[in-house]
């Protein structure tokens, strides 16, 4: 739904079917039997200018075009951000860092709900489909988890168990990527990698079943049109050779600077529009970009279509071989007599001034309040490098023939090098170097582009992106806006030495106010009322009392909050085995046994407990917080904030930025 109705939408930018008005460019083409094609044109298929009866391509022409692509952009565009302003805030962005944080057992209410999935569903094909330099991928993971979060209220022991409702949303990660890419395997391997905190092996096979399945349905609705799964199919004639492994690292190389630059500015950006006035008018902000966007990309063939269309054209095979590229580079007999001519250089003028801009514009756009991925922008950046990358290999071939290192494995006159193989491997390095993420974005291109052939030099790639990116920042992009935004996140590849303990970390510290607590027995319904009201803590340690703070047990914020509800607020409260018995009157109120609610083994630690396994227990586990006993009394609590403003502080850095919800 979401791939055919954005290229639809992307579409009417730039004309409209008039005999079919609900088809795309493609399948108006396709859908004429009777339709003579003139290079990328078809008479099924009419621009604005012909709707309105002008049919040659001159200056008017251009204008109108011009004009209508801009104003198309800025209407799907436009709508998009107030459908996310106004029904569902939290459907802007990728989503990919919130999940996260979700898996690792943060709580934001209202982020998988069905109005966020509704909204970020509209939002997403709209703001596709205005030519903004963004992706549908990482959203739909968020869509993804979504409707896992909604299936799962139908069953209760997944919807009201929070750790077993993770299980549902890391496979649910997984189907997102299978579906986004056609790369089932990939979709695993990146819920593993990238998305999920913990990963057992139920969750394993379980997010495998649904990739499957999501695969499977993929290929039954053949959104792409070609019977394949595939995004990006290629099909290389030709062998790499060991020779060309320079050229190839020297791509990772790059993809690693780029990730890294691109990462250092975004986050500046985003920490300006946050800052500063300018997030407070979040649809002003979006308009401004398309309309930038719309105003630069038109003029060069290779912005004004789309990423995917892009990327796909990178990927191409064309080369000496191809009749119309031999037009355009300049041939007169054979292979061997091939020169690049002024159109091969134009078009590698095009590729740089579409490289800076995709670099740039990508910058600005990723993180505006509409829906938006990273995935294809990063992939169509790093193809227009690799693409420049190879047409200068294939010019070294051509021109310098004769060499000993290129007669090492290419036969004379024959062309040795195939572009779209170090577009192909540029995209991977530059979305590398963005995501730091290794072993499953190698499969996911395997499985974009069906070539096993190629996956060495593609690892090669990648591995020297995330070496180059790591020297500079071990963070990706999606840590980066974790870190961005505050959330209780703790990365569990990082890697921490530390020589404090507990106790220097949990509350109350020396001059806070004492722990809240509940006692087991002697407190009433108004008690536990007034608790409630004046604290917002998520929950409350059971102890023998106040005199005797012997651990009991543990108590959850909205479990203590229902059970009160419509009981008379003298009565008392039990939370021991066996309730005191006491007088007993037609006046007095019936007393409260709790005891069945209580979590009686709350995992604790001693106070003399060391960070590096306080935070292995936090990391592992995903929990929220951690009671501190000392011989068995109750001292106080280590939160998962407490954790992090910690280790913040020991690394200098601000803690008054950092959100917690």
């Amino acid at each position: 739904l979401v791939d055919i109705s954005t290229r639809w939408m992307s579409d009417l930018k730039e004309g409209v079917c008039p005999d079919a008005f609900w088809f795309d460019r493609e399948h108006c083409c396709w859908s004429a039997n009777d339709t003579l094609f003139y290079g990328d044109k078809c008479n099924a298929w009419h621009t604005w200018p012909e709707l309105f009866g002008h049919y040659s391509e001159d200056g008017f022409a251009y204008f109108v075009e011009y004009w209508f692509y801009t104003w198309w952009a800025l209407g799907l565009a436009g709508l998009a951000a107030i459908f996310v302003r106004i029904f569902a805030p939290y459907a802007c962005g990728s989503g990919i860092p919130e999940i996260k944080c979700m898996l690792s057992g943060f709580v934001i209410h209202g982020y998988l709900g069905k109005w966020t999935l509704i909204i970020k569903t509209i939002g997403l094909v709209l703001a596709a489909a205005s030519g903004l330099s963004l992706g549908k991928e990482g959203p739909m993971v968020h869509l993804t988890c979504c409707i896992g979060n909604i299936l799962s209220y139908l069953f209760p022991k997944y919807g009201k168990n929070e750790a077993k409702k993770r299980e549902i949303l890391s496979a649910s990660a997984a189907a997102g990527v299978s579906v986004a890419f056609g790369a089932p395997i990939g979709g695993v391997l990146f819920s593993l990698e990238e998305a999920s905190y913990y990963f057992p092996l139920k969750t394993l096979w379980r997010s495998f079943f649904c990739a499957l399945i999501a695969g499977l349905i993929l290929k039954f609705i053949n959104p792409f049109g070609t019977d394949q799964t595939s995004l990006f199919a290629v099909d290389y004639p030709m062998r790499w050779s060991y020779i060309e492994l320079i050229p190839f690292i020297f791509l990772g190389i790059l993809g690693g600077v780029i990730g890294t630059i691109f990462i250092k500015c975004n986050i500046c950006w985003c920490r300006y529009r946050k800052t500063s006035s300018l997030g407070h008018y979040p649809i002003a902000e979006v308009l401004i970009i398309t309309f930038i966007t719309a105003l630069l990309s038109f003029p060069n063939e290779y912005t004004r279509k789309s990423s995917s269309s892009l990327i796909s054209q990178l990927f191409n095979r064309c080369g000496p071989e191809e009749i119309k590229y031999r037009e355009v580079i300049g041939v007169t007999n054979s292979t061997s007599d091939i020169s690049f001519g002024s159109l091969m250089n134009g078009t590698i003028w095009k590729l740089v001034l579409s490289l800076i801009f995709k670099i740039v514009i990508t910058i600005f756009t990723f993180g505006m309040k509409v829906p938006s991925g990273l995935f294809v922008p990063s992939l169509a950046i790093g193809a227009i490098g690799g693409r420049l990358v190879g047409i200068t290999m294939e010019w070294m071939a051509l021109d310098y023939r004769d060499a000993w290192w290129w007669g090492i494995y290419c036969e004379p006159g024959k062309v040795c090098v195939q572009p779209g193989l170090y577009a192909m491997v540029g995209a991977a390095a530059v979305l590398g170097g963005v995501t730091r993420m290794t072993v499953s974005l190698v499969v996911i291109m395997f499985e974009l582009t069906g070539s096993l052939e190629f996956i060495v030099p593609t690892m090669a790639a990648v591995m020297f992106a995330k070496w180059i990116g790591d020297a500079f920042d071990r963070r990706g992009i999606y840590d980066a806006h974790i870190a961005l935004n505050g959330y209780p996140f703790l990365d569990n590849k990082e890697e921490f030495t530390l020589n404090s303990v507990a106790a220097d970390v949990m509350r109350p510290r020396p001059g806070d106010l004492p722990l809240r607590v509940i006692s087991q027995e002697g407190m009433t319904v108004g008690d536990i009322e007034e608790l409630l009201r004046l604290t917002d803590h998520n929950g409350f340690p059971i102890v023998v009392s106040e005199d005797s703070p012997n651990l009991i047990g543990y108590v959850t914020r909205p479990t203590a909050r229902k059970t009160q509800e419509g009981i008379v607020t003298d009565s008392l409260v039990y939370f021991s085995a066996v309730a005191p018995v006491g007088p007993e009157g037609p006046g007095r109120p019936v007393p409260l046994r709790l005891r069945k609610l209580l979590d009686l083994a709350p995992i604790s630690i001693t106070d003399q407990t060391p960070m590096e396994t306080v935070i292995d227990i936090f990391r592992k586990l995903g929990l929220r917080q951690l009671l501190v006993t000392h011989m068995g009394k109750l001292l106080g609590i280590v939160t998962k904030k407490d954790v992090l403003v910690h280790l913040k502080e020991l690394e200098n850095e601000d803690t008054s930025t950092m959100l917690f919800i």
